[in-house]
């Protein structure tokens, strides 16, 4: 009886233990994950079509219950002409999939709009004053495009990131919430990527898509360019930014700006996303639309990988055309890999 009141004490004390170490914990700081999110190095397979998620069970739950054999890789793939037309009637076999330069079996082809999940990532800083007009308007015209069943949220981001909006059907909701933003402060840009790929890792979708938009480069971010880089490759998310710069006349660009175009496009090109450098701001809602276009237009190629070790390893994947004789020399544009499962 001693041994037994001994360690039902041990038990309590150890819960009393956890639940202190647990509590000053931030779940809306990027610095302080919260502890339900899975970490960053673990790649969540699509859920089943048809689930509901309300019924699902929690992320580290289904973190747990993965199995390689039924993992399902997706790569969207944009394809556009010369003329940087989108080209939407091609096949499942103009496709040639490898990983590793290895050839994969492509086991299920899209080309209809599925849903999506975004985050527009908003830069607030203080050198935005004068573009946030434009880049709100911008914004609006992206989710002139969006599908009924698609979700979002929004990050904006000066000294440091925030949700502001967390996961709402709702574009209106978004749209509002920028109409109050006030541009101050310096520029926590990695930070804000940072966070949204956290807030990511809770889509309901099997596509998720990111747009960036941004004056310049970082300037007040705790990660560093390396982290961030690390965690959008280990991420299932395509980023899409849109960067408006300084022209070279006047003031110039300062060392952060000058860099800015290079980071985003590093991050954007290995997801299979485009960046766009403006340096008119009235060009801004016409990008941002043709973003939407383009994320409407695209090509969703599913695999399962042939290797099956659970390494943890990243896979480099290419997507080749083939078969497209008298359609001219087209170009496709996807995602460059991911990182195996470790469990």
């Amino acid at each position: 009886m001693r041994a037994l009141l001994a360690l039902g004490i041990a038990a309590f004390a150890a819960t009393l233990a956890y639940t202190a170490d647990d509590k000053d914990k931030k779940p809306g700081d990027p610095q302080a994950p919260a502890s339900s999110q899975p970490p960053a190095n673990v790649k969540i397979t699509p859920r089943t079509k048809g689930k509901n998620p309300a019924d699902a069970e929690s992320i580290t739950d289904r973190q747990s219950n993965l199995r390689i054999d039924t993992t399902l890789v997706l790569i969207p793939v944009s394809v556009t002409d010369p003329l940087g037309r989108f080209v939407t009637n091609l096949d499942k076999e103009n496709f040639k999939l490898s990983e590793d330069k290895v050839e994969q079996e492509i086991a299920q082809f899209s080309s209809e709009d599925a849903p999506l999940s975004v985050c527009v990532v908003f830069d607030t800083s203080g050198s935005m004053g004068n573009k946030l007009q434009r880049s709100r308007v911008a914004v609006a015209q992206f989710m002139r495009t969006a599908n009924p069943e698609d979700e979002f949220f929004l990050i904006t981001f000066n000294d440091r990131p925030e949700l502001m909006v967390p996961f709402t059907p709702s574009t209106e909701e978004v749209q509002n919430r920028l109409t109050f933003a006030n541009a101050k402060g310096r520029t926590a840009l990695l930070d804000g990527i940072y966070l949204a790929m956290n807030t990511m890792k809770k889509a309901r979708n099997p596509r998720k898509a990111i747009l960036i938009i941004s004056d310049g480069g970082d300037n007040s971010s705790r990660y560093t360019t390396s982290e961030v880089q690390n965690a959008v490759r280990e991420a299932d998310v395509q980023i899409y930014a849109i960067g408006i710069y300084e022209s070279m006349a006047g003031r110039g660009r300062t060392p952060e700006e000058a860099s800015g175009p290079e980071l985003l496009s590093k991050m954007a090109e290995q997801t299979g996303g485009r960046h766009f450098n403006v340096d008119n701001q009235a060009e801004l809602p016409d990008v941002a639309a043709k973003i939407g276009i383009e994320l409407r237009n695209q090509y969703v190629l599913g695999y399962r990988p042939k290797n099956q070790a659970r390494d943890g390893k990243y896979r480099r994947v290419t997507v080749k055309l083939v078969n497209t004789t008298g359609l001219g020399q087209l170009r496709a544009m996807f995602r460059q890999g991911y990182y195996a499962p470790t469990q």
